[in-house]
């Protein structure tokens, strides 16, 4: 990820995190819109889970200077994940709903380029949540 890409990012998520409330119940919304089965996995208070999808989001944005602390804060959530009941699967859902997301909270400003930036992102962030999915498994078994 080049510097101006890790630029437009962080400057991006400035503005998601100005409506972060509104933008994580959208974000949500758009996830049990996509696939309603995945509800029952939020067991708390969606409103306490939509604070803590962006104070992740700005924790990511945070490291990418320091990718090994990111990879490995990562790979626990990912493995913290697997307890809570999801699947490999998932992953893709949860990044198309946040595109979606970002893509009605930036509107016009969220251009093919910041697009393009926020998938290669979200995508890293999927990898490294599996790999640490995998290992938890594999502890288990």
């Amino acid at each position: 990820m080049t510097p101006e890409s890790v630029h437009q990012l962080r400057k991006s998520f400035q503005r998601i995190e100005a409506q972060g409330h509104v933008a994580a119940l959208a974000f949500y919304q758009r996830l049990f819109e996509i696939d309603p089965t995945l509800r029952p996995l939020f067991r708390n208070n969606i409103e306490a889970q939509a604070t803590k999808l962006m104070e992740m989001l700005s924790v990511a944005l945070a490291m990418l200077d320091r990718p090994d602390q990111l990879r490995a804060t990562l790979e626990d959530l990912g493995a913290r994940h697997v307890g809570y009941g999801v699947k490999d699967s998932h992953y893709a859902t949860v990044g198309t709903a946040l595109i979606d997301m970002l893509a009605d909270v930036l509107g016009h400003d969220f251009n093919p380029s910041l697009r393009a930036s926020w998938i290669e992102l979200l995508a890293s962030i999927s990898a490294m949540m599996l790999t640490g999915a995998a290992r938890a498994r594999s502890l288990v078994h």
